[in-house]
């Protein structure tokens, strides 16, 4: 690993770091009540280890192939740093996803829970998996395109049910992309509103992902607890 590199990225985290903790503290939210989670898509997996030197412990990324030969070398290595997948997934890639991601952000149809699941269950039994459950956010479609990604409102609740009902899920709270034409605050909000909602409903604590490096600030206003920023951690994505 490169010196230089390292320094880079560590100067990049405590930039971020103090970013976010302004932005809770004008939020009137607690000290590190805002968790980072920083993407590595398209950025070598040496980028990957240098940040769990710095004690991160997960990353995300957005498409299967690539993260996969990242798990895969990460667990080779023995680095203490897992992936969550936070892009779309076909629902035949789920088994795939099932054996390597540490959580995964982005459920966004019945068909995908069921998949993991079974993948779950596929990779348990292969010895390929410690953990016995894996932790889902259901992702929200702001916009009710589906091609973006993404569960329309009306949707919510027959998602959440397959995740909850799955013997191998856990149901951890919602993730969401505000269009990229809108205003993202109301997304946020509303975002947060549904949050809570299925959380009263449930009794349970959930999450809400929400806010990328250009607007992670107006979602930790809004209520997000997980905030994805990939270049504010890790620069510019390399070319080609």
């Amino acid at each position: 690993m490169h010196m230089g590199r390292t320094e880079e990225i560590t100067a990049n985290l405590a930039a971020l770091r103090e970013r976010i903790a302004a932005a809770e503290e004008k939020a009137g939210r607690e000290p590190g009540s805002v968790r980072l989670l920083p993407v590595s898509k398209f950025h070598p997996v040496e980028d990957i280890e240098i940040l769990a030197g710095l004690g991160i412990d997960l990353v995300g990324e957005n498409r299967e192939q690539e993260a996969r030969a990242k798990a895969e070398h990460l667990a080779e290595t023995g680095a203490a740093v897992g992936i969550a997948m936070i892009g779309q997934i076909q629902s035949k890639k789920a088994n795939s996803v099932a054996r390597w991601a540490r959580e995964v952000h982005s459920v966004d149809s019945v068909k995908l829970a069921h998949g993991l699941d079974r993948g779950m269950g596929l990779a348990l039994e292969r010895g390929d998996r410690d953990s016995e459950s894996l932790s889902c956010l259901v992702q929200l479609s702001a916009d009710g395109d589906q091609a973006r990604g993404g569960v329309p409102e009306g949707e919510i609740d027959e998602v959440v049910a397959a995740v909850v009902e799955a013997e191998h899920l856990t149901f951890a709270g919602f993730m969401v992309v505000p269009p990229l034409d809108a205003d993202p605050e109301p997304v946020f909000t509303r975002a947060r509103e549904l949050t809570d909602a299925r959380a009263a409903s449930l009794g349970c604590r959930l999450v809400l992902s929400a806010g990328m490096s250009g607007d992670f600030e107006h979602a930790i206003a809004c209520g997000s607890d997980i905030v994805r920023v990939g270049t504010g951690v890790l620069g510019e994505r390399p070319v080609g």
